[in-house]
């Protein structure tokens, strides 16, 4: 099977996501920076990057630069670095078929350039078109010079779709690469919650955020764990924890919708299981 790569690597501290659209994948106000992110940093270069925290940024200027990029972009559709920023830029707008498209058209003049293929399969994901993501993560690295960034996304992509033992074999390949690295754990936490095993999900989610330097996104899985185990002063403690009072009330705010919302979707044939936005450690 593709995850049984050998156990050394490189150590990348980079930034991967998990997804789960399946269920209700919700981003928290006060964490979030931009629009759901399913697989972080894969294929992400160039000055788009400046992007990853747009509180600043107004709609107008983020339109600016997506037409800036556009025009590169027309001016040569080949260049790798041109359409991954174009692309970045769009999903940053919320325009993810486009994306989509930008990086489809790239990778057909560049089909060997697996930074594209990287970023192709997580605009693919971020877009809903799991197993045509898998099969270009795939593509993206190899059993011999294995990413864990991308086998961290290849597992989400596989819990998106319920297989989540198969998904879980991912991740455990992604820590020997990377051992303990949170972005990981937190992605195993969430495929147990997914799968209703919160005892496990806890047992992760713990180990990331010890990891993780008091990551806002980790620490809200970890409290929505809690709360779906029936502890809910402990889900709001971990909740608070080290932030001002203005945005610790608003995470608890926030982490009570996410579970009423739960409490709500009780006798109902969907899977309505909520779950916060994972972390992005530097």
């Amino acid at each position: 099977m593709f995850p049984q790569f050998p156990k050394q690597g490189r150590n990348k501290r980079l930034v991967v996501t998990s997804l789960s659209s399946a269920v209700l994948l919700v981003c928290l106000c006060s964490c979030q920076t931009t629009q759901p992110d399913i697989t972080g940093s894969l294929g992400d270069t160039g000055p788009a990057a400046s992007h990853s925290d747009p509180k600043g940024d107004s709609k107008g200027d983020l339109r600016g630069d997506i037409n800036a990029y556009r025009d590169r972009f027309r001016a040569n559709p080949k260049d790798p670095d041109t359409a991954l920023s174009y692309a970045r830029a769009l999903r940053a707008a919320g325009e993810r078929a486009q994306a989509v498209a930008v990086l489809e058209q790239a990778t057909i003049a560049n089909p060997k350039n697996k930074v594209l293929l990287a970023g192709y399969g997580r605009a693919l994901a971020d877009n809903g078109n799991f197993e045509q993501a898998f099969d270009v993560l795939s593509q993206a690295h190899s059993p011999e010079d294995p990413d864990w960034r991308i086998l961290s996304v290849q597992g989400a992509v596989l819990d998106q779709q319920g297989k989540f033992e198969e998904a879980r074999q991912y991740y455990a390949s992604a820590l020997r690469i990377a051992p303990d690295e949170p972005s990981v754990l937190s992605n195993l936490g969430l495929s147990y919650m997914l799968s209703k095993d919160l005892g496990k999900a806890e047992e992760a989610l713990r180990k990331a955020y010890a990891h993780a330097g008091n990551d806002r996104r980790i620490r809200m899985n970890l409290a929505v764990v809690l709360g779906l185990e029936g502890r809910v002063a402990e889900a709001e403690s971990v909740a608070r924890a080290n932030l001002p009072v203005d945005e610790a009330n608003a995470d608890v705010a926030e982490l009570k919708r996410l579970l009423n919302r739960k409490d709500n979707a009780r006798g109902s044939s969907s899977d309505n299981t909520p779950v916060a936005a994972i972390a992005r450690p530097n």
